[in-house]
């Protein structure tokens, strides 16, 4: 949603009306200026995801009633002075795709993976590429543009497909009418992913426009633009804030596993007594739910060297001079988060395209470390502190840094004025407002 919500700001920003339509649940956790929001319905109203029995059953009401919705919502808006021209959809609900065609209307895919694991599932899903199950012996993937790609490597739904056989079949649907798509939108920079954009066979180009990151950490051209303007949870500022004023620069590990991952007992105890061992100071954001899964007196034992708070603002963690580490999962805005704001990484990868995304940063950016997992697919303590103090402190630490700052520079460059995914965004502008 963050990134759909800032590209709104951006076109919002450069003459056009936006209007974010999203369910009913998190409608009302957005507060964007610029930005009209609308509810749509998933069928689920008052609890959304986690009111729905399973997925499928989600997945399912979440088609019939949002494309009704979502109908409706065309017919209102199509009375005002402002009808709607374009609809820019999540390319994970490509139905919303019939429903601007229905309505003579244009329709512009958003893929929020990188280009690399958006090129990996459209040749998957084209038969271009194949994978089998099994773990044993050597697993190469060699794709054109991409490094020598290993078992662990890959996205989950393709590593072991009988374990996510839902999730996988909603990651192959976002093609499965992607030639309807007037535009293909992708939260990425050329820069970035410039090898992997020569080698990408969709049916339409990739319009590199990213990244979507609030205007005030890259180009500040967006008043006032210093956050997303949507939280499912309320962050706790000041006291980071606060806490990470009395700490020198790059001193501290700032540790996130983001919304949706769900670490296993064993992992968070060993994470919890490797950051222990590092003897460094860490800000540790760990769901409520989760803090039951820590060592018994942990929390007492660290209290002069950790922050373990519930939700943080990320962005102003990872701006702050303070944080020289993150520890990431690898999501894809994680990553581009952590790329944008020059913060070397370690990875903790645990599912969908984030081993993917752990294996660029870690072999063609250049900017941090993959830690390496032992037995039953856990990160063990020594492992997790050797990844830590390898980024922070080892021979290749300010290569890290030099590689970080390099790329803050260019995601900078990209959608700063005139650059190349800000000359992509006029393009699409500018076709919008000509029609």
């Amino acid at each position: 949603m963050n990134p759909l919500l800032q590209f709104a700001k951006r076109l919002a920003s450069k003459g056009l009306k936006a209007t974010i339509a999203t369910t009913h649940y998190t409608v009302r956790s957005i507060d964007a200026p610029n930005v009209n929001v609308e509810p749509i319905s998933d069928g689920f109203d008052e609890g959304g995801f986690k009111q729905a029995p399973d997925l499928d059953t989600y997945l399912e009401n979440f088609i019939a009633a949002g494309s009704k919705s979502l109908s409706e919502l065309i017919q209102k808006l199509k009375r005002s002075s402002n009808p709607v021209s374009c609809i820019v959809y999540d390319s994970m609900l490509p139905w919303a795709l019939y429903v601007a065609k229905e309505h003579g209307i244009y329709g512009a895919a958003f893929f929020t993976t990188s280009a690399a694991v958006s090129t990996i599932y459209y040749q998957v899903h084209e038969g271009l590429l194949s994978f089998s199950s099994t773990t044993e012996g050597p697993h190469i993937l060699s794709v054109p543009g991409f490094p020598k790609m290993g078992y662990g490597d890959m996205a989950s739904f393709l590593a072991v497909p009988v374990s996510y056989p839902a999730y996988l079949a909603s990651v192959m649907d976002q093609f499965s009418n992607l030639e309807m798509a007037d535009w293909v939108l992708g939260n990425t920079f050329e820069d970035l992913e410039s090898q992997v954009a020569k080698e990408m066979t969709m049916p339409r180009p990739m319009m590199m426009i990213g990244p979507m990151i609030p205007s005030a950490y890259l180009d500040g051209r967006i008043n006032g633009d210093t956050g997303y303007g949507a939280n499912l949870w309320k962050p706790v500022r000041d006291k980071c804030l606060k806490w990470l004023g009395t700490k020198p620069p790059n001193s501290v590990i700032y540790v996130s596993f983001g919304s949706m991952a769900e670490l296993t007992a064993t992992q968070t105890e060993e994470l919890a007594m490797g950051l222990k061992g590092s003897c460094k100071h860490f800000l540790w954001v760990l769901k409520e739910s989760e803090h039951c899964m820590l060592p018994n007196r942990f929390i007492d034992s660290t209290e002069e060297t950790m922050l373990l708070v519930t939700w943080c603002d990320q962005l102003e963690v990872l701006a702050h001079q303070a944080t020289g580490c993150f520890v990431t999962h690898c999501g894809w805005n994680s990553t581009l988060e952590g790329l944008s704001l020059g913060v070397p990484m370690v990875a903790v990868p645990q599912w969908t395209d984030q081993p993917t995304n752990a294996k660029f940063m870690e072999e063609v950016w250049r900017v941090g470390v993959r830690a390496k997992m032992g037995e039953k697919g856990i990160v063990g303590r020594e492992e997790f502190q050797l990844s830590i103090r390898e980024v922070m402190e080892g021979e290749r630490s300010e290569e890290f840094k030099k590689n970080a700052s390099k790329w803050r520079e260019l995601a900078k460059e990209a959608i700063g004025e005139a650059g190349s995914s800000d000359k992509n965004i006029d393009k699409f502008v500018g076709y919008l407002s000509s029609d």
